[in-house]
Formats: C-alpha cells, sequence, structure tokens
C-alpha cells in the first residue's frame, strides 16, 4: 500500500488515498495503530483517509494512534487540501472536505509552479452548549470558566466544539502548564462522555497566545488545529481577545492565524509539509 506522511506544524499523520489503495473497515483502527508505532510501523500521530465523497469535494476519516477515530483535524485538514490540490483529487483552489465533524471549506495558496503554500479552513462556528460539546449537566448553555475537579486540583475550564470537544484552560506562564500530569485525567473526565481534547493556554495579548494540548486519544502533539481555534474562541468568551481580529498562536511546532469572524465562522491559516512516501505491507 502507497502512503504518504505529513505534518501541520509537526502534528504528523500517514495519509491514505483511497481513490487508489483500498482499507477494508474491519481493519482501519488496528492499520492506524500499526501505522503510527514509531518501532514497528512508519510513527505518526495517527492515520488519516483521502477519499470520495456523495456531499463535498473529498472526504477524509482521521484515526488517532490508539486507533479511536477523531471526528475533526484541523492540522489534518490543511493536508488533505494540499494533497488533494496537487495529486488533482480537486481542482478549485477553494472547495469543500466532508469529516465526522460536519463539512469544512478549504482555500488553498498556489505559487506559479502549482505547489500549495499555506491554507485557509473555514472551520465553521463554533458549538458552545453542553450538548453540543458534549458535556454533562444540567442547564443546556456556554460553559465559560466553570470550575472543575481533577485529580485533586480545581481548574477553570472553557468548552468549546469545533467538530470536536476541547475544554480550554487559561495559565499565567505556558511552561507551568501540567499538560503531561492533568492533560490524561481531563481527556478522559466524567463530565465529557465522548472524552475531551485539553489545552492550555497564556494569553500574551489581545492578538498573540502560547497554546500547549493533550489531544483525545494521542497525548501531547506538536500542534492542534482544532485546539488552537478552540482556544480563541474561548479567549473571546473569557474576555482576553477580540472576535473579527486576527490572533497568533503559538504552538510548539509553530504558529497558526486565527480569527473568529462576525458571521460567527472560525478561520483557520497555516502550512502543510510533505515529510515522505512510500510503501507498507500489510
Amino acid at each position: 500500500m502507497e502512503f504518504t506522511k505529513m505534518h501541520g506544524l509537526g502534528n504528523s499523520y500517514i495519509y491514505i488515498n483511497l481513490f487508489k489503495e483500498y482499507l477494508p473497515e474491519e481493519r482501519l483502527a488496528e492499520t492506524a495503530v500499526w501505522l503510527a508505532d514509531p518501532n514497528r510501523g512508519i510513527g505518526s500521530d495517527g492515520m488519516i483517509l483521502i477519499g470520495p465523497s456523495t456531499s463535498c469535494a473529498i472526504k477524509m476519516r482521521i484515526f488517532n494512534n490508539d486507533g479511536s477515530e477523531a471526528k475533526n483535524c484541523g492540522n489534518g485538514l490543511r493536508c488533505v487540501a494540499k494533497y488533494s490540490y496537487e495529486h488533482g483529487l480537486v481542482h478549485e483552489k477553494a472547495f469543500s472536505i466532508e469529516t465526522l465533524g460536519g463539512p469544512v471549506f478549504a482555500t488553498v495558496e498556489v505559487d506559479e509552479e502549482g505547489r500549495v503554500g499555506a491554507v485557509t479552513i473555514n472551520m465553521g462556528q463554533p458549538r458552545l452548549t453542553r450538548q453540543a460539546i458534549p458535556m454533562i449537566g444540567e442547564e443546556d448553555k456556554p460553559v465559560v470558566g466553570e470550575k472543575l475537579e481533577a485529580k485533586g486540583e480545581t481548574v477553570q475550564v472553557t468548552a468549546v466544539s469545533m467538530g470536536n470537544p476541547h475544554a480550554v484552560m487559561f495559565v499565567e506562564q505556558i511552561e507551568e502548564a501540567p499538560v503531561e500530569t492533568l492533560g490524561p485525567v481531563i481527556e478522559k473526565h466524567f463530565a465529557f462522555p465522548d472524552w475531551v481534547n485539553a489545552e492550555w493556554v497564556e494569553v500574551v495579548s489581545e492578538t498573540e497566545l502560547h497554546f500547549r494540548v493533550w489531544e483525545r486519544g494521542s497525548g501531547i502533539t506538536q500542534a492542534c488545529g482544532t485546539g488552537a481555534c478552540a482556544a480563541v474562541v474561548a479567549s473571546v468568551l473569557n474576555g482576553y481577545a477580540k472576535q473579527g481580529v486576527p490572533i497568533t498562536v503559538h504552538l510548539l511546532g509553530g504558529d497558526l492565524t486565527i480569527v473568529w469572524q462576525e458571521n460567527g465562522d472560525v478561520l483557520m491559516r497555516g502550512p502543510a509539509e510533505y515529510i515522505c512516501t512510500g510503501n507498507v505491507f500489510l
């Protein structure tokens, strides 16, 4: 089977083109685990499938390195957009991508040689109610700065869904964020029945954030595009930033530019890069 390994700010996945390759449904989870294993496979944060869609120009499915299927992946979306355009799977510079979390819209920036540089993804509108996250609780309203008990500590979370769930917390210094210790606890906290991505944010200014993440199903990663979007939304909801203003989010793997537009849509702009291509034997 032919594969392509790509990354968005260090968030790497193994990409399989289902227009050319075939993987049986019952083997998808185990294949993702094997491919992601750096010792027996290739090594990555998971596997992303690129295939035909009945409702959009292209379809992507995301599997974490533990075999669980994710609903959305911002860094993966940029890589899918770059791959799809450069491999002729789509022919327009603006096109739709189907995900489990709903359709999103990609715009690629192309140079004179037909190579894609930056990619902008319209992630749509954030979901803010408990039911949409999902998060347990009686009142179905936005969760902003709500106290949560985790491993004997009390943290304040703002919950945002960008097609997948996020719990955003603010810290004074990003280096002091307890990503490794509290990340896995919050990920599987009973308050989040589908688990959650845990993010910590340091507000540098109204237009600049530092960001760290513990991703649901993958652990600590270099970057999380949907998490960066959630961080910006949470910053606006908590009064640290303004809607309609581009915000630079500094992740371990690099920077993303996010703007929560006045119309409610969240735009994410950033790079997508190839690492290698090859063949694996299943």
